[in-house]
């Protein structure tokens, strides 16, 4: 990502948890992207598990857009599940902005 702003060479990443490491490391990921003005989406791994724990974080993060892939397989409905439940939760407090507006 350093590399990317360095050179310009992009406006948006692909962030995938299991790539860049830990937790921490990817929220640090998510902090440069934001610096740089770059969106960004928070996206699964092939062979996910049905774990919603994503969905959470890429709430948390505030990136707008979650990859995830089609509503056919039950990992990938957990998270679609979860954001419903997340939704709900909020209440009238859920915000759906435009995950094209920069942070």
């Amino acid at each position: 990502i350093a590399r990317g702003i360095a050179e310009k060479a992009t406006n948006a990443v692909l962030i995938k948890l299991n790539q860049i490491g830990t937790v921490t490391e990817t929220i640090e990921a998510i902090q440069l992207c934001r610096k740089a003005g770059w969106g960004f989406v928070i996206s699964h791994r092939s062979g996910e598990t049905e774990d919603a724990f994503l969905a959470d974080f890429a709430v948390a993060m505030s990136g707008g857009q979650l990859k995830t892939g089609s509503a056919c397989r039950s990992e990938r409905i957990a998270k679609y599940n979860r954001l419903l439940e997340i939704e709900a939760e909020l209440g009238e407090s859920a915000v759906f902005g435009n995950p094209l507006t920069r942070l």
